[in-house]
């Protein structure tokens, strides 16, 4: 038995997820345990359909086991997002290894780069680069490829070796001692190109939006039909169906509200609130936008500040495992967990962990306020309770 692990999003799920699978397998997995982000993903938006869905979809599509990485490490800069994952994947107890997509497909170059990276945090030169106007990890990038060369330095430069790179420091950070395991991405992320049937998330979603173009090749039937059941119901959501709740939300805030949320400093609070004055979310984000604060964070800041979560709802690791579908496989890693000693409770029921303690319970309560937020970015609306309500069923 040899037990997998990787960290998704899941959305949708398309051909590259499936052959990331197959690899996986191909390198001898018997058993495949995916922590996914649930409603909200980590560039600040909402999941084009819902956790239970996509979760669904890939249990069908070849993962064994589908847990859910809490909220508040999903609305996260990457490294508190891989952190939270890399505690999930410790806290089974059972899994061997860690596969995850990347564009350079060489685990010997992201080692290499984990270690500038560590070095070049520690140098005086990046708090110069940063007062220039650059982002941390900009800055950070910058150094590295003054210090280490091209080869090194433009692996920060792709989206999947920063995340694979942020996987590999996480599972230094919390002592997950699991042998990495990369698969090299043909379709480049956000990139509006087909590479054969294969497509970033990003081009399905467009043409998912677009509701004319076919994409069902690029798609694994099963999600396929998952996505037409979501459109057929209005189930499909839209950080943009969100527009007046967040412009509601900014102009009713203070700034010391604003200065507590997560990533939140240097002044960015006073730059928020110059925003509420805008009367559209594109106008808002675009006037808090500047070279230092990307897109994607800012994004995750208004969706904080909506949905309520703070610093220290990630100050520690995730209080349980909250599982969102599986298969007979799937049983046998919570079996073997088990008999490992898992350190963390993994569930079904978001009411039964709950109740284990406060921690659960907080931790609980916010996931179901994020559910109930989610609904309001689908055409038609879920109710609020929903979370607390769904049944989680075993995939044949």
């Amino acid at each position: 038995m040899k037990i997998s692990g990787i960290v998704c999003e899941y959305n949708p799920f398309h051909n590259g997820h499936l052959y990331h699978i197959e690899q996986t397998r191909k390198n001898g997995a018997t058993h495949i345990v995916a922590v996914m982000s649930g409603n909200f993903v980590q560039r600040g938006d909402v999941a084009v359909l819902n956790k239970f869905e996509r979760a669904k979809a890939a249990v069908r599509c070849g993962a064994d086991l589908v847990i859910e990485l809490p909220v508040a490490y999903c609305l996260s800069a990457a490294e508190t997002y891989a952190k939270g994952a890399m505690y999930i994947l410790k806290a089974l107890g059972c899994v061997d290894e860690l596969s995850f997509g990347s564009e350079c497909g060489d685990i010997s170059l992201l080692t290499a780069a984990v270690k500038a990276s560590y070095a070049c945090a520690k140098m005086p030169e990046l708090e110069d680069l940063m007062k220039l106007g650059n982002s941390y990890p900009k800055a950070l990038q910058i150094l590295i490829r003054q210090t280490y060369g091209d080869e090194i330095g433009l692996l920060f430069s792709r989206p999947n070796n920063v995340l694979a790179i942020e996987y590999l420091k996480a599972m230094i950070a919390v002592k997950l001692k699991i042998n990495p395991f990369t698969v090299k991405r043909e379709a480049q992320h956000d990139s509006m190109a087909t590479a054969g049937n294969t497509a970033s998330a990003s081009l399905i979603r467009q043409l998912m939006e677009s509701q004319n173009e076919d994409f069902d090749d690029l798609v694994p039937e099963e999600s396929s039909d998952s996505i037409s059941a979501c459109a057929a119901t209005g189930m499909v959501a839209r950080f943009e169906n969100l527009e007046r709740i967040l412009l509601y939300k900014l102009r009713t805030a203070t700034a010391e509200e604003i200065v507590q949320l997560p990533e939140v400093g240097q002044g960015l609070e006073n730059k928020i609130l110059s925003a509420r004055n805008e009367t559209s979310l594109e106008s808002m984000l675009l006037s808090i936008k500047s070279k230092r604060y990307p897109m994607s964070r800012i994004r995750r800041i208004l969706l904080d500040m909506l949905i309520g979560i703070h610093p220290e709802d990630t100050q520690n690791p995730p209080p349980y495992g909250r599982i969102l579908a599986l298969s007979e496989r799937g049983r046998d890693i919570l079996t073997a967990a088990k008999k490992a000693g898992t350190t963390l409770p993994f569930a079904t029921s978001l009411s039964k962990l709950s109740e284990l303690n406060e921690q659960c319970r907080a931790c609980a309560e916010l996931e179901a306020r994020a559910t109930a937020v989610y609904g309001l970015a689908q055409r038609t609306i879920s109710p609020a309770d929903s979370d607390y309500k769904a049944m989680i069923g075993m995939i044949k």
